[in-house]
């Protein structure tokens, strides 16, 4: 190997060592770093070292030295910090749709981020959720499956499933011949993060409107060689819209909910419809709210969930389905 190439991966080397092992708390001396460079097959003495280091913080990387009769070097700047590694493993912690084995996989890419130290430090304090994590290990594939298609215009084909009694898939059949797995072709749209899952928003040729399904539910994904169409409909009804409008990801008639609120609801309602919702005081000091939302079953469950403290006053319609789910819920606990 000729001298500028050898010259070259010394400090690469040497950059790496430095971002992987050191941080403030645990700077890394000069007898250390010849070490450890030499553990590599890297011959440098101390004077050398000296300008190697100055090669590269001259250049824009960052090692900072704390003088003494030995010095020490560690590298302070890194793309992420401690909390903000942290925050994404805990993310990852709590998502569902990642099986067990690939959360402990990508646990450990993600706590390298912070260097070896700070990640292992990361590692050893995690705390265990007590999510119910999936089975379907290709989740990766599948949203890779997705993407791919979604950027090169094309539509997707898939059979979805259900769980069994027994964890046993059971995919969706047709109607008319129900000993056939159902295929779902759709114009792939976005992927959602909600509720700790994942999911797909696609538009539905057939029903002409968008539709919602989980990515680790989907099997046997294949891409299309038709185009995606219905751009024309995406541009004329904003996404961003529609996501706000969903709850807990389940589709309904787009509604405005007009509910009178306990005040001891508030940080419910904000945590829920976000803190640009409007809110009214009534004259009995009530919350007065209105929201735009589609209005499926998972909402009408979530209005009738807080007892006498929330009850909707409009539209009629909505009234009628929360009278009639409470009146499901009664019947069928009367003896």
């Amino acid at each position: 190997m000729n001298p500028e190439h050898s010259r070259k991966i010394k400090l690469l080397k040497m950059w790496e060592l430095l971002k992987q092992e050191t941080d403030e708390k645990h700077p890394m001396g000069t007898q250390e770093i010849i070490a450890r460079l030499k553990r590599d097959g890297i011959e440098v003495d101390r004077k050398i070292l000296y300008n190697d280091i100055e090669i590269l913080y001259a250049n824009g990387y960052e090692v900072m030295c704390t003088r003494a009769k030995s010095n020490k070097y560690y590298v302070m700047d890194r793309s992420f910090d401690t909390a903000e590694v942290r925050v994404l493993m805990d993310a990852v912690q709590a998502a569902a749709f990642i099986t067990e084995r690939k959360t402990e996989v990508l646990l450990d890419k993600i706590s390298a981020l912070a260097g070896s130290r700070r990640g292992e430090v990361l590692k050893s304090n995690i705390t265990k959720f007590s999510t119910v994590k999936s089975t379907n290990e290709n989740i990766y594939y599948l949203i890779d499956s997705i993407v791919d298609a979604k950027e090169d215009g094309k539509k997707i084909r898939f059979n979805y499933f259900d769980y069994g009694l027994n964890r046993e898939r059971i995919f969706r059949k047709y109607k008319k011949d129900e000993t056939k797995d159902r295929y779902y072709t759709v114009n792939p749209v976005e992927t959602v993060f909600n509720s700790d899952q994942y999911y797909l928003i696609c538009y539905d040729d057939f029903h002409k409107n968008l539709i919602n399904y989980r990515i680790d539910r989907m099997d046997n994904i294949i891409k299309l060689d038709s185009d995606i169409e219905n751009y024309d409909w995406l541009k004329e009804n904003d996404i961003s819209k529609y996501k706000r409008q969903l709850f807990n990801m389940f589709s309904g008639e787009v509604k405005n909910v007009t509910f009178i609120a306990d005040r001891s609801l508030i940080d419910v309602i904000f945590d829920k419809f976000g803190s640009g919702v409007s809110l009214k005081l009534t004259e009995d000091g009530k919350l007065k709210c209105t929201v735009e939302v589609q209005a499926g079953p998972m909402f009408i469950a979530w209005l009738c969930s807080f007892d006498n403290r929330l009850k909707v006053v409009s539209p009629p319609t909505v009234v009628a389905r929360v009278k009639e789910h409470l009146e499901k819920t009664i019947e069928q606990y009367k003896d």
